[in-house]
């Protein structure tokens, strides 16, 4: 069981991870930088992160996508925190992505998403325990394109599977987008919610308050306080301000600043409770990219 402390938080983090799951099947291609000083010290979290999606068009309207993620988190521990924390310094994520999208009416689509991943510290080789499987299914109401409505609007309705919960069962998640007129848009949903103001054709700001973290297993486990650590996690809610820029029709330049005001990165045993807190004191963010989205 996760610890009752903060596994409300828990479990919505984790949704909403799947709900970022689909929101990957509209970027062909991402690099992006984050970076998460420790307030008041010298460590810090940094993550780099590069995903690639190949859409196969099977017949009309519909399309089977293809991709993979690779996520490089890097922990630098220079506290001294009583044990050994070179086993924590890197963390790989490795996610194939497998999803399958179609038309079922004019402005309904369906799509399924099975995301098999690799989160582990990959010290050692591959074991059952670095492997997760994340999945979902979506309905979309997609009328942003319908010329009658005066305020186009996206509404994503689904159920999503995260075996990182330890939840053993679907949960739900609803996700709400509508541009008000030319220069407001609005986001209401997981893992982020948004207002955008449009500068221009090409660029926009937006305030945004959004989730961000990750899961993974320890191959070589700690011991602390008498008790043997498994896992590692970190979940982070942040809000601040963003700057988008179009660089071609479907090449897009961003950046994203702000501070966290949820912060818990976690040391946890083999049932996922919590053994020992690295950080939990708020901190600047920053999130820095580029993509390539349809």
């Amino acid at each position: 069981m996760i610890c009752k402390s903060c596994n409300v938080f828990f479990i919505i983090f984790f949704c909403c991870l799947s709900h970022s799951m689909m929101a990957q099947l509209t970027d062909l291609a991402r690099l992006e930088y984050s970076f998460i000083p420790k307030s008041n010290s010298d460590d810090q979290y940094t993550r780099i992160r590069a995903l690639v999606n190949y859409p196969i068009k099977t017949k009309e309207d519909c399309y089977l996508v293809i991709g993979a993620e690779y996520n490089r988190i890097i922990l630098n521990l220079e506290d001294n925190y009583g044990f050994d924390t070179s086993v924590l310094e890197t963390i790989n994520i490795i996610d194939l992505n497998i999803g399958y999208t179609f038309k079922t009416a004019k402005y309904w689509r369906l799509g399924l998403k099975i995301n098999p991943r690799v989160a582990s510290t990959l010290i050692e080789k591959i074991t059952f325990e670095d492997v997760f499987l994340n999945g979902g299914v979506f309905a979309i109401n997609d009328k942003r394109k319908d010329k009658t409505l005066k305020r186009p609007y996206r509404l994503i309705l689904g159920l999503t599977y995260n075996t990182t919960t330890g939840v053993p069962f679907p949960l739900p998640f609803v996700s709400y987008y509508r541009r008000i007129n030319d220069k407001w848009s609005f986001s209401a949903g997981v893992p982020k919610s948004n207002v955008k103001y449009f500068l221009t054709k090409k660029s926009m700001l937006q305030t945004f308050v959004s989730l961000d973290g990750y899961f993974a297993n320890l191959q070589r486990q700690l011991t602390i306080n008498g008790k043997q650590i498994d896992n590692i996690s970190l979940a982070v809610a942040v809000a601040g301000i963003g700057y988008e820029y179009l660089l071609t029709r479907h090449l897009v330049a961003y950046a994203y600043t702000g501070f966290t005001f949820r912060l818990n990165n976690v040391l946890r045993d083999d049932n996922r409770d919590e053994v020992f807190k690295l950080d939990d004191v708020n901190a600047f963010y920053l999130r820095t990219g580029i993509k390539f989205k349809i």
